[in-house]
């Protein structure tokens, strides 16, 4: 990927080398305490150019917590946190989006009423002209977001419409292509599916893929097994700040994915009692010994 220029401060976002195996991120035995509150603990994670990442689990489970320390919104308190390689400790986004991580959150931090293009430069706007006379360079902002757009398959017929009239589908679409052009290389996207429907999650899985094509690492953060299951190559389950599974997609199945991710320990091993509540169906249900996860057991006194 080319060096891009971001913002009307000229800041350039330099490309760096991946480690070794393409390996972009990495996390040994992270975690992150809030006073005697241990939010994250003994997490290992790594983010491969041209793989997608996904973490799952249920609320409470610690994702927003790694979100925040790969990002640079906080920093970790144990453990270690690699970029290319070199232990870093960002203490803003901003130093992270330097190295090429950019975060997508649900929210999107667009502008409803503003028009597409004008989100798409939202705080890095292209100017031209002479200071203290600088202008807006909207022809080429237009021209830009729509090359970029295209280049990751989105065509909007219409630039100038507001950006809170596409579907939210197409934003989540909008902001992976901004996040990409402004030199991201490893993208972090918070639950972008968790709010659409079917037919849109699966236009956002399209192009989480498609970023995947283009070398980048993705971290995939969601609480939907099936989702993670189409475009995963890695899966890394957390419960209660703790890492419970880390298996490649030709390690673990659907099903057993999906077991981790709903609790299935704690299903089993009430398995027996669930079968005495009558309208409970526990066939379906998978015995203790079927959830061996392929991962370090934690430490005692693990929370």
């Amino acid at each position: 990927m080319t060096d891009k220029t971001s913002g009307t401060h000229g800041a350039v976002v330099q490309d760096s080398a991946p480690g070794q195996d393409g390996l972009l991120v990495e996390l040994r035995g992270a975690g992150k305490s809030y006073g005697n509150v241990r939010a994250l603990h003994g997490v290992d994670l790594k983010v491969h150019a041209g793989q997608v990442t996904c973490v799952l689990g249920d609320n409470g489970a610690g994702k927003s917590t790694l979100i925040k320390i790969i990002s640079g919104l906080h920093q970790h308190t144990e453990g270690e946190f690699l970029v290319d390689g070199t232990a870093v400790r960002f203490s803003t986004p901003r130093e992270a989006l330097d190295r090429g991580i950019a975060t997508v959150y649900q929210d999107l931090a667009t502008v409803p009423l503003m028009p597409v293009w004008r989100n798409f430069f939202l705080g890095s706007e292209m100017t031209r002209g002479p200071w203290p006379v600088r202008r807006l360079d909207i022809p080429r902002m237009k021209a830009t977001a729509d090359q970029e757009l295209r280049n990751m398959g989105i065509v909007l017929d219409d630039l100038e419409q507001p950006i809170g009239t596409l579907s939210g589908g197409q934003r989540q679409c909008v902001a992976i292509a901004r996040a990409v052009y402004f030199g991201a290389r490893v993208l972090i996207l918070d639950e972008p599916t968790a709010a659409l429907g079917v037919k849109q999650s699966g236009v956002v899985l399209k192009y989480i893929a498609a970023a995947r094509d283009r070398g980048l690492g993705v971290i995939f953060i969601t609480h939907n097994p099936h989702h993670a299951y189409m475009v995963g190559d890695h899966f890394s389950v957390l419960r209660l700040g703790t890492l419970e599974l880390s298996a490649d997609r030709s390690e673990v199945s659907l099903e057993e994915l999906t077991n981790h991710m709903a609790g299935g320990a704690e299903l089993a091993a009430l398995k027996h009692e669930l079968a005495q509540v009558r309208g409970v169906d526990t066939e379906e249900l998978p015995e203790e010994d079927d959830l061996t996860a392929p991962v370090a057991p934690s430490p005692e006194g693990t929370t």
